[in-house]
């Protein structure tokens, strides 16, 4: 006799295969994830917002297709992209640097009178970069050791840069020294473009940013101190040095982009750069660089700058607006990126 045992009536039924997603649903949702993302999102919508500027021109003004139109805006603001870079990684340690315009106006003057006084560009260069990576080494001191807020510290040493360029001259000084004025003068010419050495420079220095922040102990710790520093502690990071350093890195970048200033204009001058600080904020910020720190990339901040040169090139090609509404433009997104900022932020909590 064969005994058939029969199948338990409490026994869980066979969970059913998941319906199939379909290939648009799935591209929908990775769209949806990469703007809603508080790491993607921001940088996204700037890109975004890059490419649909340059369409609009391109419909409406005549020569704004021309390749050489994003050339000269590499140009114009190569000391803004190297500026931006120095702010990116301040900024991504949840610090901020007021400084860095009054600095740059700093290594126009130093620049301008020891040549004036005769000295070689080998000399010049080296003291005012030695010189600016010293002074946002001291912010950096201020700012962790003796735990000076980093906007009051930074607004020190904006002052103290700022008067330093008024004892030196409080007069225009034009730079006639054959090394500088090459490197203001001299074009670089491929497949029917130029650009300035300056140029080269500035794509040198973003290079050597990605690579430090991707790649490198260093540039972990940037993103770990932003995310959390007391975490960052407790996982024994070296916080204390990275936090010094990276105001030691955006004065060097203060002074770097002070002699790419001083190639393109040939002269210093105690009042140049007022208010670049504030450029280079809106740059990283419209880039993608969360205000509080821990979220961002260099390349983002790259994309700020070049909203921030595509704005001021079609009210030039427009013509009948002045370059107040510049000014105006960029406030309002500016406005508009630290609310989307704060959208996504609330959303991933």
């Amino acid at each position: 006799m064969t005994l058939t045992r029969k199948p338990r009536q409490d026994a869980p039924p066979t969970p059913s295969a998941p319906a199939p997603t379909s290939w648009a649903s799935r591209g929908w949702r990775g769209i949806r994830d990469l703007f809603t993302s508080p790491k993607y999102g921001p940088v996204t919508v700037t890109g975004v917002l890059l490419v649909g500027m340059f369409l609009y021109g391109m419909s409406q003004y005549r020569g704004f297709n021309n390749p050489q139109i994003v050339f000269n805006l590499l140009i114009d603001n190569a000391h803004l992209v190297v500026l931006a870079v120095g702010m990116t990684f301040v900024i991504l340690t949840g610090g901020i640097d007021l400084s860095v315009g009054a600095v740059l106006a700093l290594a126009t003057m130093m620049a301008a009178s020891l040549a004036e006084s005769g000295w070689p560009p080998s000399m010049i260069i080296p003291i005012i970069l030695v010189s600016t990576t010293v002074l946002g080494l001291v912010v950096g001191v201020m700012v962790h050791y003796f735990d000076i807020q980093p906007f009051i510290a930074t607004l020190a040493a904006m002052f103290f840069a700022r008067g330093l360029c008024y004892v030196i001259s409080a007069r225009s000084i034009s730079i006639d020294t054959p090394f500088f004025t090459a490197m203001g003068q001299t074009r670089l010419r491929f497949a029917g473009l130029s650009i300035t050495p300056s140029v080269i420079v500035a794509i040198v220095v973003v290079v050597a940013a990605v690579l430090v922040l991707r790649y490198t102990r260093f540039g972990r710790t940037v993103y770990a101190i932003g995310g959390s520093e007391q975490s960052s502690v407790l996982m024994g990071l070296p916080v204390a040095r990275t936090k010094v350093i990276v105001y030691a890195v955006a004065g060097f970048c203060s002074g770097l982009a002070g002699v790419l200033y001083t190639f393109y204009t040939l002269s210093g001058y105690a009042l140049t750069a007022v208010g670049t600080e504030l450029d280079a904020i809106a740059a990283v910020v419209i880039g993608g660089t969360l205000l509080t720190g821990g979220y961002g990339s260099v390349l983002g901040s790259v994309l700020g700058v070049f909203v921030l040169g595509t704005i001021q090139t079609l009210i030039t090609f427009d013509g009948t607006l002045t370059s107040w509404w510049t000014k105006i433009f960029i406030g309002a997104l500016l406005l508009i990126f630290i609310v989307l900022q704060k959208f996504l932020t609330m959303r991933r909590a």
